[in-house]
C-alpha cells in the first residue's frame, strides 16, 4: 500500500483530465459534491428494491383477485398472509439482486489510503451502500443460516468450508477473507477499513482457519488472525494487529 504523505486539506487533485476536475470539485464543495456523486445510489436502491418487491406484489394481486368474493374477514386474512409472504419473498430476492448489481457496476474496491474526499473512495461507498441495503432491511432474519453466508460470498467475501457467520455487522465484504471452520460470534463487527487523521484507509481483514471470534468482538482493516486463535468476547483488534497461529503445547495434552 502506498504510504506517501497525503494532504487531506488540499482542494486540488493531482489526477489528470476529467477525473482531476471532478475530484477537485468534490474537495472544494465537499457536501454538495458528494451528494451529487452519490445520488445514483438512490436509483440503485429503487431498482434493487423494486425488482425484489415484484414477486410479493404479484402474490398479493393474485390473492386479492382470488379472494374478492370471500367474506370480508377471510379476504383480509388472505391479504395479510400474502403481505407477510411477500416480505420474505422480497428479502430472498434481494439477497440475489443486490450482488448482481454490485457485480455489474464497473467499480473495484481495492486496498489503499486516501483522503475521504477522493474519487477512489466512491467504489467503497457504493459497495457498502448496497451491502447495507440488505443488512438493514432483511439480513437479520436469515442470520445465522447458509443464506447470509451465501449473500456475503456473492458480495465478494472469501468464506471457507464449515464457517459460521452469526452477525450482520459486516462492512467491505469484498476485502474480508474467512478460512475454514471459522466461527463469527453474534453481534461481532468485521470491517476492512478505518479512518485516521482525515484519511480513509481500506485494507484487507484476514481470518485464517479454525478461528473463533467472540460475541461483540470488533476487527478492523489491516488485521490478521492466525490459525486456531480465539478473539475474546468484546475484544477490539485495532488496525495492524497480528495474532499468531495458536499452537497447542504438546506437554499439555
Amino acid at each position: 500500500m502506498n504510504n506517501e504523505r497525503i494532504d487531506v486539506n488540499t482542494t486540488k487533485s493531482n489526477r489528470p483530465g476529467l477525473a482531476g476536475v471532478i475530484e477537485s470539485i468534490l474537495r472544494k464543495f465537499k457536501t454538495f459534491g458528494f451528494l451529487f456523486a452519490l445520488a445514483p445510489i438512490a436509483l440503485l436502491y429503487i431498482i434493487a428494491m423494486g425488482l425484489s418487491f415484484t414477486p410479493g406484489v404479484m402474490l398479493y394481486q393474485f390473492v386479492s383477485q382470488a379472494t374478492q368474493t370471500a367474506p370480508f374477514v377471510l379476504h383480509s386474512i388472505a391479504l395479510g398472509l400474502s403481505l407477510a409472504a411477500g416480505f420474505f419473498a422480497y428479502g430472498i430476492t434481494l439477497i440475489f439482486v443486490v450482488p448482481a448489481i454490485n457485480k455489474i457496476l464497473p467499480l473495484k474496491v481495492r486496498p489503499h489510503r486516501t483522503s475521504w474526499f477522493s474519487i477512489s473512495v466512491l467504489p467503497w461507498y457504493y459497495h457498502n451502500a448496497l451491502t447495507y441495503l440488505v443488512r438493514y432491511t432483511f439480513l437479520e432474519f436469515i442470520t445465522p443460516t447458509p443464506l447470509n453466508k451465501l449473500f456475503f460470498q456473492m458480495m465478494g467475501m472469501k468464506v471457507g468450508k464449515g464457517t459460521m457467520i452469526n452477525t450482520t455487522n459486516i462492512s467491505d465484504p469484498c476485502l474480508i477473507e474467512l478460512g475454514d471452520y471459522v466461527t463469527v460470534g453474534g453481534s461481532a463487527t468485521l470491517i476492512a477499513h478505518y479512518g485516521m487523521k482525515g484519511m480513509l484507509v481500506i485494507d484487507k481483514l484476514i481470518i485464517e482457519d479454525n478461528v473463533t471470534i467472540g460475541l461483540r468482538a470488533s476487527l478492523f482493516g489491516d488485521v490478521r488472525v492466525g490459525k486456531g486463535a480465539t478473539v475474546k468476547p468484546n475484544e477490539v483488534l485495532l488496525p495492524k494487529t497480528r495474532i499468531p497461529e495458536f499452537k497447542k503445547d504438546p506437554e499439555a495434552a
